[in-house]
């Protein structure tokens, strides 16, 4: 069974409800623009260092975030995908950021 691949309008406010989104680049990828609030968990470290609950996994493009929130899915994890990944998040206008630290 795969991860539900959701828009990031869908994404955005299951993230203010409380859900974590995970970008699953790697840590330079990441620091080059994420999703404001995203944690950086590198697709070949998961599922550790994940909280408890929902994950929404993302990449800049959508590729590494559905792979990573269909394996998340195979582990028993309730996940998804954010369709289009980081650049259709901010083609939404919605909020981005530079830098390592998640903000």
């Amino acid at each position: 069974m795969a991860a539900e691949r959701i828009d990031p309008r869908v994404a955005f406010e299951m993230q203010r409800a409380g859900d974590v989104i995970v970008d699953v680049r790697t840590p330079d990828e990441y620091a080059s623009g994420h999703i404001a609030g995203a944690l950086n968990v590198p697709i070949g470290m998961l599922p550790k260092g994940l909280p408890d609950g929902p994950v929404i996994a993302t990449c800049s493009m959508g590729g590494r975030g559905g792979r990573a929130a269909d394996l998340l899915d195979a582990a028993g994890r309730t996940a998804f995908t954010i369709e289009g990944g980081t650049k259709a998040w901010q083609a939404a206008g919605l909020p981005i950021v530079r830098g390592p630290s998640p903000h």
